[in-house]
């Protein structure tokens, strides 16, 4: 059995198994020993895969980051009003964490212990401040409110977002594939911007 997973193993396979047990057992708590036994492959394998448990973690939650940045670069978070292209962010931001959601549970879980994690943090604080540009840009433009500060109402959209990685369960479907309480992701999407730009918007 061990020499059938040995010869089908992929790189990609075996980060998804690696961000499952960092994500059960924290990324500190987890050994190459743990990798090896949830994989059901030797260490030896694991190593002609990637350098290490930090390799694993850096290409996890470059998957995340890499899925976030994307967004910031299509035509909706570039084109038009501010208000409408942090809408844009923030649907689209939801629905990345949703179909990312162990790559991003990993990001949003890093706590500056390697320099992996603290790379991560930057990555993220860099995501955050993009962000923050938008919501000061559409204030400007007067589509939001100008008394709620700008890195606040940042903190508190992610906070909401982010959020959605503690309840949601894909694998909690019914039958119309739907998950967690029968919402898709556009669905979960349209609840959070509905939701934050009631307060925000000035109209």
């Amino acid at each position: 059995m061990s020499t059938v997973k040995r010869d089908t193993y992929t790189p990609d396979s075996l980060l998804s198994v690696a961000v499952r047990v960092f994500n059960e057992r924290g990324y500190d708590g987890t050994s190459m020993e743990h990798l090896s036994k949830a994989a059901g492959i030797s260490k030896s394998s694991i190593y002609h895969h990637v350098r290490g448990k930090e390799e694993l973690l850096r290409r996890g939650i470059s998957r995340a980051l890499d899925g976030l940045f994307a967004v910031l670069d299509e035509s909706g978070a570039r084109e038009g009003r501010a208000v409408e292209r942090l809408e844009h962010v923030t649907r689209r931001t939801v629905e990345v964490l949703m179909a990312e959601l162990p790559y991003v549970t990993l990001l949003l879980r890093v706590r500056g212990n390697t320099d992996t994690e603290l790379w991560a943090m930057a990555r993220r604080r860099e995501f955050d401040q993009r962000v923050a540009e938008l919501v000061k840009q559409a204030a400007a433009e007067g589509d939001l409110r100008a008394d709620v500060d700008a890195r606040l109402a940042t903190r508190l959209l992610f906070g909401m977002i982010n959020s959605i990685a503690e309840w949601y369960r894909p694998d909690r479907t019914s039958g119309n594939g739907t998950a967690s309480g029968g919402n898709t992701s556009a669905e979960v999407a349209e609840a959070v911007v509905r939701t934050a730009f009631a307060g925000l918007r000035t109209h």
